[in-house]
């Protein structure tokens, strides 16, 4: 009955990806492209993988680019040898990155910053097909006009701004600008505006401002990638700070703006935009008063208890969680400020077998409505109901691949987060 679900129920489009052959991590062409897991092996794919993960162009279409982005790992564009430390996360991993001149550079840095990242940028244009998809988070509009002036070949790999404390007052300046930069350069740059101002967070003028974002992000849809969440920043207009045992979903005030901002920016009507999760802060041990977030016996079913061992010594437990909460209240991706976060959001991304079954079987009828049972004999599939959660658990497909039906999440993991 598995099988039958499989051959039965794929549109023309997912057949075609189904012969696609995986590339090794090289780019067929001098602009990035994006394909998670490209380190493994043929052999670690084949145990791993129904579907391997498709090879993601630049110029696909928004939302199939949205979700391919995965992990979106933020670099101080002050850094030192930039260029190398680009390229370094990408052969381990990252696919997008955002060079950030904003909250990660002090304000005696910017000039520095902003001359660092101009040399970066001109010279990984010579070595474009190693580097991944890079943004520019600018603290003002006026930044995007002074990089794209100074900037030379960089301008060929900059995939677009990520753009902070974004209002319809503010954004307005900074998506006029992005419209310049693409009639002058003759080349698609993405915005992905950051909602965390407190207009947003407080509760009496929330709605309002949700609305006038959606009304100014409608304008410019062709060019929004996808809407980030900036949950640090509303912790701090509270003066709190989560602690790792807790998710940003156990923060109320805020886990309240995540769920505001999926109802408004987030719908499913053709209105909506891509919303990605917001960071997770920690990467290293701390003492615990309550227990790790992870069972044990996916673990020992597999031999890897020290595995387990390893991710909560990392405070990777409480990311998995989070990224569990992402996925259900429907967030795609991560914000990720360390590069050990990297691979576990897109371990995480990855499709199950049952998922892909599921949602090929509900996409494979008419719109006709109707219920039937799951291949998997767990669940009763509704076609109209589960019918957009069925589209896009197809594009992750796309993106992140399908696993085996004998594979779980914690084998992805093993497989390629660093012990």
């Amino acid at each position: 009955m598995i099988k039958q679900a499989i051959s039965g129920g794929e549109s023309g489009h997912r057949e075609q990806a189904d012969e696609q052959q995986p590339n090794n991590g090289e780019s067929s062409s001098d602009t990035a492209n994006i394909q998670h897991f490209a380190a493994l092996d043929e052999a670690e794919r084949e145990r791993l993988f129904h579907r391997f993960p498709e090879t993601i162009d630049v110029d696909s279409t928004p939302e199939l680019l949205s979700v391919a982005i995965g992990a979106t790992l933020y670099i101080p564009a002050i850094r030192d040898r930039l260029p190398e430390l680009i390229l370094r996360q990408g052969r381990n991993g990252s696919t997008s990155m955002v060079i950030d001149l904003e909250d990660a550079i002090a304000d005696h840095q910017v000039a520095a910053a902003m001359t660092n990242l101009v040399a970066a940028l001109d010279d990984l244009a010579d070595q474009a097909a190693g580097v991944p998809l890079l943004f520019v988070r600018v603290r003002t509009a006026e930044q995007i006009d002074e990089l794209l002036g100074r900037l030379d070949r960089g301008i060929e790999i900059l995939a677009g701004f990520v753009l902070p404390k974004f209002t319809a007052v503010s954004g307005e300046g900074y998506l006029n600008r992005i419209d310049g930069a693409i009639a002058d350069s003759g080349r698609m740059l993405y915005a992905m505006p950051i909602i965390e101002s407190t207009e947003v967070l407080h509760l009496e003028s929330r709605m309002q401002a949700l609305s006038s974002i959606r009304d100014l992000l409608g304008k410019h849809r062709e060019k929004i990638l996808a809407v980030r969440i900036g949950a640090t920043d509303m912790c701090g207009a509270f003066g709190i700070r989560r602690d790792p045992d807790l998710t940003i979903y156990d923060v109320q005030p805020v886990a309240e703006v995540i769920g505001a901002i999926v109802n408004v920016l987030g719908r499913t009507d053709g209105t909506g935009f891509t919303i990605t999760g917001p960071v997770w802060e920690y990467y290293n041990t701390h003492d615990r008063m309550f227990r790790p977030l992870l069972r044990h016996t996916p673990f020992e079913q597999i031999d890897a208890v020290r595995f387990r061992t390893h991710l909560v010594s990392r405070d990777l437990d409480g990311l998995l969680r989070e990224l569990v909460l992402d996925h259900a209240n429907g967030l795609q991706g991560k914000t990720v400020i360390h590069p050990s976060h990297v691979n576990v959001v897109h371990a995480m991304s990855a499709v199950s077998h049952e998922e892909y079954v599921d949602a090929v079987a509900i996409l494979g009828v008419d719109d006709s409505g109707g219920v039937e049972p799951s291949a998997y004999r767990n669940k009763m599939n509704e076609r109209r109901p589960h019918r957009n959660w069925a589209d896009k658990t197809l594009v992750r497909a796309q993106a992140f691949g399908v696993l085996q039906p004998e594979i779980g999440v914690v084998d992805l993991l093993a497989s390629v987060v660093e012990p």
